[in-house]
């Protein structure tokens, strides 16, 4: 038996995308793979027919020269349409970017073009607004364009964009553009294209962005996806015939890794809702208030740290929090096949009641970002840098490692490191607060300025006197802010992604204090 037989008899021992998408269809069949709830209805997908539909789309694309490496875009909320999408891209060796539905017109100008994108794939609707009329807002430059020939100096790569529906714009195609000219390539070809895609072969890239840097685009191999989704599909417990609901967009690593591809591999039903939590109000990144924390909270395993770069969580605890650590869980476990160590600034690891930066190493790390020096973000050795800043706890019975801060977040006050966690998290214990965001502004006197934006719970009223004077006893004196402001949750600056956008708080801190004094 040949290894790709062997795939397509087992979703657990493929190595590609390809491997998956018709091994899923042999082995589950017309089982239901995927749904969407919408207020009109719900869209369904069985496992054979996202292999034939991701096939119609994948021999338009090799038809239209799309080929290996090829870096085609496309912008899907949760449901069949990603999945489709993603496979017909994957399948080929093209490499498949991913793009947030709540990206916005500038950032999503600059993605495109910085992402080298030949192709783009647009759903048409999405919580009653018109993708493809958005995407002609943000680039106006596509008046007078022609459909399948786009010359667009400020996204230079891009030559075609196709979405659905009646009253397209003049530059954006029918996906029948992509479907009807697949009609002349052979399933003989497909396979063969197939057959050279190789577990080393850059599969997607996933763009993302942190609360205080701009976007970037991190590369994932196919291998690195199939062997991270197989122990994944393990570690979650996952059984064929389960619902399990997408509670995170699968154009990040979360929705795709801890949902789509294990759930496609057991044999799960995906089940989607165009709401997820990435329409919540929620500053993930920051100390969050404790019922936000137990609506998240969910069954084991309580994932501590994890992120884009990792193709998700990686360290999990026994617990879900431990007093005085409200930010995630405690990790007393990591994942096979990663190196870690927390290191000090000249990369040596720290010892027992010491904070040193997370550097993490192996399979599922990307190997590099998109148009980034790899020294920029990895150790002459191959741990990546990954920013989040943690204690160590040495017990009898092991290590535990806690979570403190990012170290882009840390500020400089009187020649000493403040946490804003650690400050965010005493606020937030505090009667009356709901939650509270920390912030350094430039000071003549003191170089620094600590302020803190509160956010009060309903029907609260705020006494900063006293709420200064409670935190100067629990607190070093340098950790105290010496400036506050009141701020609404809903006024609360969030990146697309809901992380909390620090340097807008902070130029809203700034501009309030400006009126004030």
């Amino acid at each position: 038996m040949t290894s790709e037989a062997c795939a397509e008899d087992a979703p657990g021992k493929a190595r590609t995308f390809p491997e998956l998408i018709r091994s899923a269809a042999r082995v589950h069949g017309g089982t239901c793979a995927i749904t969407l709830e919408t207020e009109s209805g719900v869209e369904s997908a069985t496992f054979t027919g996202l292999d034939r539909d991701s096939a119609a789309l994948a021999r338009g694309l090799l038809a239209r020269g799309v080929g290996k490496g090829t870096r085609v875009g496309f912008i899907f909320g949760n449901g069949p349409g990603f999945a489709v999408t993603l496979a017909a891209i994957a399948r080929i060796g093209a490499i498949a970017v991913p793009i947030s539905t709540m990206i916005r017109a500038n950032e999503l100008v600059r993605v495109l073009r910085q992402s080298d994108v030949q192709g783009l794939v647009v759903q048409r609707e999405m919580l009653g607004k018109d993708m493809a009329a958005r995407l002609a807002e943000a680039v106006p430059e596509l008046d007078g364009q022609v459909a399948g020939a786009l010359l667009i100096p400020r996204i230079p790569y891009l030559r075609w964009i196709v979405s659905d529906g009646e009253g397209l714009h003049e530059a954006i195609a029918p996906t029948a553009w992509l479907i009807e000219a697949g009609t002349g390539v052979s399933e003989d070809l497909l396979r063969a294209v197939e057959s050279e895609v190789h577990p080393t072969d850059q599969m997607i890239e996933i763009y993302t962005s942190g609360s205080m840097a701009l976007p970037k685009g991190v590369r994932h191999l196919h291998g690195a996806v199939m062997a991270r989704g197989h122990w994944l599909a393990g570690m979650l417990g996952i059984k064929a015939g389960e619902q399990r609901a997408a509670q995170l967009p699968m154009f990040w690593v979360g929705g795709l890794m801890l949902s789509l591809v294990p759930n496609w591999e057991v044999g799960a039903v995906t089940v989607c809702t165009e709401r997820t939590l990435s329409n919540s109000r929620f500053a993930m990144g920051s100390v969050l208030a404790e019922e936000d924390l137990e609506r998240i909270r969910g069954p084991q395993p309580w994932w501590g740290l994890g992120m884009s770069e990792t193709l998700g969580p990686y360290g999990w605890g026994d617990e879900f929090r431990v007093p005085g650590r409200p930010v995630c869980a405690p990790m007393d476990h990591f994942a096979p096949g990663y190196d870690i160590r927390i290191a000090d600034e000249e990369g040596n690891s720290v010892g027992d009641g010491e904070v040193g930066e997370m550097q993490v190493r192996g399979l599922a790390v990307a190997p590099a970002l998109h148009k980034i020096e790899r020294a920029d973000h990895y150790t002459a050795d191959g741990y990546l840098r990954t920013g989040d800043m943690c204690l160590v706890e040495d017990h009898a019975d092991g290590r535990r490692i806690h979570f403190v801060g990012r170290g882009g977040d840390m500020i400089k006050v009187s020649g000493s490191n403040v946490s804003p966690a650690e400050v965010e998290m005493e606020l937030q214990a505090l009667g009356g607060v709901h939650s509270a965001y920390v912030v350094g502004l430039p000071d003549r006197e003191r170089g620094t300025l600590l302020a803190a934006a509160v956010v009060p719970r309903e029907g609260a009223v705020l006494d900063f006197a006293a709420i200064e004077a409670r935190m100067r006893a629990s607190l070093s004196g340098y950790k105290v802010p010496r400036a506050w402001v009141e701020m609404a949750r809903e006024d609360v600056p969030l990146l697309h992604s809901n992380k909390v956008a620090r340097r807008e708080i902070a130029r809203v801190v700034a501009e309030r204090l400006r009126r004030q004094g």
